[in-house]
């Protein structure tokens, strides 16, 4: 046995109260090398008395990456404290008891010691990390507000374009604003969306927003505040919630407090504002307006334009707090999305986490990071991030085939492994953003492709986030390609596909709580015919995706009633699915 591998660690994604009366327990071993593993638990006051260290408690194989597997099981407590270790069997037949001190034959001189065990010392449901439930019934919309729709003519910014005459540079207006949100509501809401986040609305220089100049004021070419108000209230009455993004990372370059800098230097009221590393703060152009060298203070990535904020310092806490706070009592909006979030200090976050649940419950916070988050997400800071690590898992084998099938669903599993139950069920699963290429081009403008990765990552943990456009066949390269204006025209619109993502929102929202809170099984995984077989089951409901990603024909035994598919041929007790095609099925 691997003793090595061997690992746990109490009060983390390992060991948490899942809801106030259970717990949760993983333990991750070598990949293939043990073959059962049992929790030994009990009260800690009674293992003397009830010698419950001889009462093991078998742990299921919940899943396996390329290195590890992780067992898991589920507890309750009657005093609501728990003692716990681990007795192990590997399959070349050792078995050790392995605790808080380390792996140890399994023999009772071990067993019966208090202080091997791991501890949760009591049940704290202040500590629990809990997550608004409405978010697991939510299907997002990204709309980046300059390009979704043109509501009203009169807000136009200098220089802006006919809608969709060209495609975007880094520096074009189109006019998009919030009554082009307000006009096309009916829409959204019949295309399933119950959810809106917003790229940046504040007053800002640049079409993208992210350089903001005033954080309590609607930027002039998307509307004003009644205008948002009308747009909040109006999504309220059709049930649908609303997400902003937060740039606290840092600040524009035109804003009042910079500007302070640049004029007043070091005696500038501001200037502990931000990261001056030596004044006079100034840089040296690049041959691209948003690159620049030998800059004297800190930035967002090598941008000039976007210098950075010292949220150590208490007027800047202060001042953002007040922002946090502000659109929350002032306009009812229900989730913060926030900007280069991984940049930004634990300390302040914490205190923004406490601000938004004073002024509303169930609030949700999302924090922009694309690598492991644990850091965040341990109940005090954000309820999830931006899943990027696994849709990019998703999209490296069934888009980009830089991953082969296997490390695929190694690359799953690790990433839900390194978070609790509950924070999975709120992660946020994109497929393409303001950030990326969009999906479209991705495939090479395969739609077969593209319904075959939606229809997959529809089915996963977390809440799935559907790009502006992509319902309708909209195509994009990097930025600022995939900022294109919103394709209206009925002609230009792929209503096929338009359709079958209304019924895969559909579908999500109807099977909503098995989709967020069932068990996953990899039922087949076959990298010699590319098909796989990936299931999710709660309270004796079974929801079933066969996926064909090789090159030929399969054909695969029904698994319930066929909710939706493409390039899927159906009998009454078979189903032949072609390459690229796919089929859903419930079983009741």
């Amino acid at each position: 046995m691997n003793t090595a591998a061997i690992y746990h660690r109490p009060e983390s994604e390992f060991a948490y109260l899942y809801d106030e009366k259970t717990m949760h327990v993983r333990l991750r071993t070598a990949r293939g090398d043990v073959r059962e593993v049992s929790l030994l638990h009990g009260d800690p006051y009674l293992l003397d008395k009830e010698k419950w260290h001889q009462k093991p408690l078998r742990m299921t194989l919940l899943m396996s990456t390329d290195l590890y597997d992780y067992w898991f099981v589920e507890v309750t407590a009657p005093y609501k404290r728990l003692s716990y270790a681990f007795s192990l069997v590997g399959v070349d037949g050792l078995p050790v008891f392995y605790g808080d001190h380390g792996v140890y034959p399994l023999a009772d001189e071990f067993l019966t010691m208090p202080n091997n065990y791991f501890r949760m010392p009591f049940f704290q449901e202040i500590d629990r990390f809990k997550a608004p439930e409405w978010v697991k019934e939510t299907v997002w919309y990204q709309i980046f507000p300059e390009r979704f729709a043109n509501g009203d003519k009169s807000n136009d910014p200098k220089g802006t374009l006919p809608w969709g005459s060209q495609d975007p540079d880094y520096q074009d207006f189109f006019g998009g604003d919030l009554q082009g949100v307000i006009d096309h509501l009916d829409y959204l809401e019949d295309l399933g969306i119950n959810g809106l986040y917003f790229c940046p609305i504040f007053e800002a220089y640049s079409n993208h927003k992210y350089d903001t100049i005033d954080y309590l004021k609607i930027d002039p070419a998307f509307g004003d505040a009644e205008t948002f108000k009308k747009l909040v209230d109006e999504c309220h009455r059709r049930g649908i919630k609303i997400m902003l993004d937060a740039v606290f990372n840092h600040m524009g370059d035109t804003s009042p407090q910079w500007k302070d800098v640049l004029e007043n230097g070091e005696k500038s009221k501001y200037a502990d504002w931000f990261h001056v590393n030596e004044f006079p703060a100034s840089y040296k152009e690049g041959t691209f307006f948003e690159e620049a060298s030998d800059i004297t203070y800190d930035v967002f990535a090598f941008t000039p334009h976007m210098p950075k904020l010292n949220t150590a310092n208490p007027e800047v806490q202060a001042y953002l707090l007040n922002i946090a706070r502000y659109w929350i009592e002032e306009f009812d909006i229900d989730a913060w999305r926030l900007d280069v979030a991984n940049e930004v200090d634990h300390a302040f976050w914490k205190k923004f986490r406490q601000v938004c649940d004073e002024a509303k419950d169930d609030f949700y916070i999302l924090g922009e990071i694309w690598h492991s988050s644990q850091s965040w997400l341990q109940g005090d800071e954000f309820h999830a991030v931006m899943n990027y690590a696994f849709t990019d898992a998703i999209m490296g084998y069934f888009v980009k085939k830089e991953l082969t099938m296997s490390k695929m669903v190694s690359e799953m599993n690790n990433q839900l492994m390194l978070y609790r139950d509950q924070t999975n069920q709120m992660q946020f699963n994109v497929l393409d953003s303001h950030d990326t290429p969009r999906l479209l081009t991705e495939t090479k403008e395969d739609k077969d492709l593209m319904k075959q990765v939606m229809a997959f990552t529809y089915i996963q943990p977390g809440v799935p986030c559907l790009y502006y456009g992509d319902e309708v066949g909209m195509t994009g390269k990097m930025d600022p390609d995939c900022r294109k204006c919103m394709v209206w025209e009925a002609e230009k619109q792929d209503l096929n596909l338009h359709q079958f993502t209304k019924e895969l929102i559909g579908i999500r929202k109807t099977n909503q709580k098995i989709l967020s809170e069932g068990s996953i099984n990899w039922k087949q995984v076959s990298e010699d015919s590319g098909v796989i077989v990936f299931e999710r089951k709660l309270d004796g409901e079974i929801l079933t995706g066969i996926f064909n990603t090789g090159t030929q024909e399969v054909r695969a035994e029904k698994a319930g009633e066929v909710i939706l598919s493409n390039l899927v041929t159906v009998s009454d007790t078979t189903v032949e699915v072609s390459p690229k095609g796919f089929a859903l099925f419930i079983e009741k």
